[in-house]
């Protein structure tokens, strides 16, 4: 089965509109190689209706390519002083959850499919070497499978506490274990660490997660981080920070962790000053839905 094959709406339900897109300013004190990962992955690009293409100001040559992992990468020279990176489009979703299996069984590791191999090993953020002793003190007696990934996702989502104030770079699967707080960035690495110590392949996403369904009052809109695991044959979305199933969940990029799927990746000294994210309701016409500049 071809995981990257893009979505078809049902006939059943009208989806859900969204106007999705970022705005970021930077302030760089010297031309500056960047590269940037911020459009709509590939596989999702079927359901634009109107394109995000990334625009800069001031305009510059854009050059871009697939990375390894089949993200869309464009690389670029910043010039000094204010830069911005910003994209705005349409996109139509199915406007159903993510789908479910919990008939959904775990490979032997020898029946895996070689490509998903690399999603075993320890990584930049997802320091299997340091869990390992405690996933399987944690999670042996689980049943196998869809089960064992749930209680993964149910351990992490309640072991730590979500906090935008202690955001960190820097800071690797086994580090929120023994912290306990993080973003949804580190929810993920924790939670694909783990999954790893269990012989299940998982790798990290990062893309736009909408609102849409959810209680009010929403959270200030944000690039949102989960994961994805191989199971019974293909991979399946699991959210260890929201630990639920939603709708209006758009990959950008995927890989073994954050490492590989910076949204952008500057190379030389500068200041971000502004970052904006949308992922608002466009149900109208689009010329009437609020403008992200």
């Amino acid at each position: 089965m071809d995981d990257d094959a893009p979505r078809s709406r049902p006939a059943e339900t009208d989806g859900i509109r969204m106007r999705i897109g970022c705005r970021l300013r930077y302030r760089l004190t010297q031309p500056t190689p960047l590269i940037a990962m911020l459009n709509v992955h590939y596989s999702r690009f079927g359901d634009l209706e109107r394109a995000d293409y990334l625009v800069t100001q001031p305009s510059v040559p854009l050059e871009s390519y697939r990375d390894g992992f089949g993200n869309w990468c464009t690389r670029m020279v910043a010039p000094s002083g204010d830069f911005i990176l910003s994209t705005d489009g349409i996109f139509r979703d199915t406007g159903l959850p993510d789908p479910t299996a919990p008939e959904a069984e775990q490979h032997a590791v020898q029946d895996l499919p070689f490509e998903t191999l690399v999603y075993l090993l320890g990584s930049r953020y997802c320091d299997t070497d340091l869990l390992s002793e405690e996933a399987w003190r944690l999670f042996e007696t689980t049943s196998p499978g869809w089960a064992r990934v749930q209680a993964i996702c149910d351990f992490v989502h309640s072991a730590v506490s979500f906090d935008y104030m202690q955001a960190s770079p820097t800071r690797t699967a086994s580090e929120t274990l023994a912290g306990r707080q993080g973003v949804c960035r580190d929810f993920a690495h924790l939670a694909i660490a783990l999954c790893r110590c269990m012989n299940i392949p998982a790798r990290y996403c990062t893309g736009y997660l909408s609102e849409f369904g959810q209680p009010k009052p929403h959270p200030p809109d944000d690039f949102a981080a989960w994961m994805e695991v191989f199971l019974g044959g293909r991979w399946w979305v699991f959210d260890p920070r929201n630990n639920g199933p939603r709708m209006g969940r758009i990959l950008i990029g995927r890989g073994r962790d954050a490492a590989d799927v910076p949204l952008t990746q500057t190379f030389g000294p500068n200041t971000l000053t502004q970052f904006d994210v949308w992922t608002w309701d466009a149900k109208g016409d689009p010329a009437e839905a609020r403008s992200g500049s």
